[in-house]
């Protein structure tokens, strides 16, 4: 996962959708593929930012989970959301549903939402779980009734890349979104089928998103 990379398009069109990925990632499987989901989005010429959301377990606490240094990606804020057209949540998934630390940042929105600051803009989500019965649906679920409030329109993967249905060998992903499967120990990193999806799932979203931003 190289985070160094320059992590925005150059391209600064007025025009240009505004695409932020926003991910919670605690052993990086999430922030790997939010890669390919990047690549996918700047393949359609739309601006990409990949942002993360505050930490909210302790130092001492992330030591004894043998947690890895955060990525290099820039915190968002609520305040900050409104500067974007589209969103692509990225979700580790915790007993089934989304980390505690991405609903604390959603839950940090109330302010645009009483404002309706969000109504019109697009959203979309991808997966990493301990297995295939971890979340990778309930947690897209969850993340649509949290556009639903907002006003917003979710944009799902579906099935237009043929290799989410694929069963020849172990993958993440549903109709929701793209995802990866991380083991239950989470030693098993992205394969190359889980970022192609990833990729074809940014391509699409930014297509979509385009058109509705329009």
């Amino acid at each position: 996962n190289n985070n160094t990379n320059n992590n925005t398009n150059n391209n600064t069109n007025n025009n240009t959708t505004k695409i932020a990925i926003i991910v919670y990632t605690l052993y990086g499987h999430i922030g790997t593929l939010a890669e390919s989901v990047k690549k996918g989005i700047e393949s359609t010429g739309a601006q990409c930012t990949i942002f993360q959301v505050p930490e909210t377990l302790t130092e001492e606490i992330l030591g004894k989970m043998h947690a890895p240094p955060k990525p290099k990606y820039p915190i968002m804020t609520a305040a900050k959301m409104e500067e974007f057209d589209s969103f692509m949540f990225g979700l580790s998934g915790r007993f089934g549903i989304m980390p505690a630390q991405m609903k604390s940042f959603m839950d940090s929105t109330g302010s645009l939402w009483m404002g309706g600051k969000l109504v019109g803009k697009t959203g979309g989500c991808f997966f990493s779980t301990g297995c295939q019965g971890g979340g990778q649906e309930t947690m897209g679920i969850a993340t649509v009734t949290f556009l639903s409030h907002h006003g917003m329109v979710f944009i799902p993967l579906g099935y237009v890349d043929p290799k989410v249905m694929s069963i020849d060998e172990v993958h993440g992903a549903s109709a929701y979104g793209s995802g990866t499967i991380a083991g239950g120990d989470g030693s098993r990193q992205p394969s190359t089928l889980e970022k192609d999806v990833g990729e074809s799932h940014g391509k699409h979203f930014a297509t979509i998103a385009a058109k509705l931003a329009a």
